[in-house]
């Protein structure tokens, strides 16, 4: 898809707003990393809750809210209305904001951009897209605070059945939650519009104007071309604003022209998004998802993806020991989907990362400088270094953790344990820089627990219960932390590539060596230690043990 914003017009009207060629995409920061299980958030008219902060902080001297303003105008508490700013902070379209680069003790003085700030708490009322098997989809996609009955039987699965019960073919695709996203925009977008307007000086209420400035705010929630936050400016897509002088203000526009064209564009890229989703549900070989579609099942079909703004998935890992490293990632950002019984390596310098439906696995993430999430997991030992963390429907797993803010911990969470970060590789360092983690930081054991339920997902709301805190974690034995050791990684696995092998054979080899390390670190006994040892010393023999045992 090609960057630069064309505008076309149609010949049979001469009076049709102009539409960019290039798709408007909903910037999927704010919608995966950005919605938090506060219940004052929540708004039921998001208009009314929010026009008072407006009214407050509009004047050109406090354009900008700190902590204690917040706290005191929304009545929450301080370490929720520092929750709000760091949140924040972590999906905010312009790197140079002062929010963005403050160092942890100037967060609560700097404060939020007045106009960031309302698109960010207006949001908080998105409910998130439903799998496809769910009946009553369309009727409950963006309600709140409404629940279906398929919420009393969700409620008695475990985080893992609960994802093993709405299989890969039923959940919604990249695409499915970009056209649902941009829908929820389309349907709010009068409102989201009104709170960054200005009135005209002298004229009536009704009056409403938007700046160039204030129409760039919209860039926290949409964005043109495929690269992310670094893409086209929106005022270069409107054409109201395309053609400014750099060095004039640009005139405010009327609300209503801005409302008009916006619709429209948003309406012609639900159009081309549904197409592309029908021809791939129709087998067609066009119809490809536009981000990598992801795959069923195997090591192999762990993709990078094309663009900076398409994440790069590694799904269906199973059994087996898996490496990602700089390289290898051409995306700023990760998942880890359904992957079970294996070990993960993801040690790059990435911006955002989503860890979802794993089992007894061991999964590594490098340097991730925004945020990182983890959801319905069970029996997973994590190994994080990243600038925060939110933690949510998780069993029976260990974070080791080396975070600058404190661990969020959402929904329904059960036995779960922190540590420090327990490993090393020889880029940590250089990947900690690159994406602004503060090295001298850890609050790996400040844990900070919120809502059981999670007003914007309907499969994880517990049937009876009220708006208790989420189970907090227990702090690791310190007995048994140990040093994660992962130097040999790829030498073996590039021992393996040039053995002189059939590749049954080397799959078999890799079975065993993931078998015997997985033992190792679970067990810690002195014969396993040994014999991993002997596995990388005297690899053939190993090959020559395994076919012999089998003739």
């Amino acid at each position: 898809m090609a960057d630069p914003i064309e505008p076309s017009t149609s010949s049979s009207d001469p009076n049709s707003i102009p539409i960019p060629t290039a798709i408007l995409h909903p910037r999927r920061e704010p919608f995966e990393h950005g919605l938090l299980t506060i219940q004052k958030l929540i708004f039921n008219d998001p208009v009314q809750a929010l026009t008072p902060l407006k009214q407050k902080f509009a004047s050109p001297s406090t354009q900008r809210v700190d902590s204690a303003a917040l706290a005191e105008l929304l009545q929450i508490s301080f370490d929720h209305s520092r929750l709000v700013l760091e949140t924040l902070a972590s999906v905010l379209h312009s790197e140079s904001d002062p929010l963005v680069t403050a160092l942890p003790d100037d967060v609560d003085s700097i404060g939020a951009d007045l106009r960031d700030l309302i698109l960010f708490l207006y949001i908080q009322s998105y409910k998130r897209l439903l799998p496809r098997s769910h009946k009553d989809s369309a009727a409950v996609a963006d309600v709140w605070p409404s629940m279906s009955a398929f919420d009393g039987y969700l409620s008695a699965l475990s985080p893992l059945q609960l994802v093993r019960s709405n299989s890969r073919r039923f959940m919604p695709s990249q695409a499915d939650e970009e056209a649902h996203q941009l829908s929820y925009l389309q349907k709010h977008l009068a409102n989201i519009l009104s709170l960054l307007s200005e009135h005209v000086e002298g004229e009536s209420e009704d009056s409403l104007v938007l700046t160039m400035e204030g129409f760039e705010h919209l860039g926290f929630l949409i964005q043109f071309g495929d690269k992310g936050s670094g893409g086209v400016p929106l005022s270069q897509a409107a054409p109201f604003f395309a053609n400014s002088d750099p060095d004039m203000p640009a005139a405010p526009v009327p609300v209503s022209q801005v409302h008009d064209w916006l619709l429209q564009t948003i309406a012609s890229s639900l159009e081309s998004i549904t197409e592309k989703v029908s021809a791939k549900e129709n087998g067609s070989p066009s119809g490809s998802d536009q981000d990598i579609a992801m795959a069923d099942a195997s090591p192999s079909s762990a993709k990078a993806s094309p663009s900076a703004r398409s994440p790069c998935f590694v799904e269906g890992v199973s059994k087996s020991s898996y490496v990602k490293q700089a390289s290898d990632i051409k995306s700023s950002s990760v998942k880890v989907i359904n992957c079970h019984d294996s070990t993960i390596y993801i040690l790059a310098p990435l911006r955002y990362a989503i860890i979802y439906g794993c089992s007894d696995a061991t999964i590594v993430l490098g340097a991730v400088g925004k945020a990182v999430r983890v959801e319905h997991c069970e029996r997973v030992h994590v190994i994080i270094a990243a600038k925060r963390v939110c933690i949510a429907n998780c069993r029976e797993c260990v974070f080791f953790l080396g975070v600058n803010q404190r661990p969020l911990f959402v929904g329904d969470n059960h036995k779960l344990q922190v540590a420090p970060y327990n490993t090393y590789y020889s880029q940590l360092e250089e990947h900690l820089t690159e994406v602004g983690i503060v090295s001298t930081i850890n609050r790996w054991d400040e844990a900070l627990s919120i809502s059981v339920i999670d007003p914007h997902d309907s499969l994880s709301h517990p049937a009876g219960v009220s708006d208790a805190q989420s189970e907090s974690a227990t702090c690791l034995d310190p007995d048994q932390l140990t040093n994660f050791l992962q130097k040999s990684l790829s030498e073996i696995k590039q021992m393996l590539r040039e053995a002189p092998l059939e590749e049954n054979w080397k799959r078999e080899l890799s079975s065993a060596l993931h078998v015997y390390f997985k033992d190792w670190l679970y067990g810690k006994s002195i014969i396993s230690i040994f014999f991993v040892k002997f596995i990388f010393t005297f690899p053939y023999v190993v090959v020559f043990i395994i076919v012999y045992s089998r003739l």
